[in-house]
């Protein structure tokens, strides 16, 4: 019991709290290339097109009329073409 009131104790649980670090130094240099062809190669394999647009946490990607919305935090690196 909580001794100041009748109701039983119940210490609270932590939340979970997700963190996706996203390096500032590749929204910056993704956000230089707007507009130019690059080579991504990220975790799940090689994507090339023009930049469109930068957020902080994706890329957009367009290429062939076709868009493509990576994360940043998937990015293991990035080639101007």
């Amino acid at each position: 019991m909580h001794p100041m009131s009748n109701t039983p104790y119940m210490p609270s649980m932590p939340q979970a709290v997700v963190v996706n670090p996203v390096d500032r130094c590749v929204v910056e240099a993704l956000v230089s290339l707007i507009g130019r062809v690059v080579i991504l190669e990220t975790t799940r394999g090689r994507l090339d097109g023009c930049v469109v647009e930068v957020k902080q946490d994706h890329v957009v990607l367009e290429e062939r009329h076709k868009k493509f919305f990576v994360r940043i935090a998937e990015i293991v690196w990035i080639m101007p073409d």
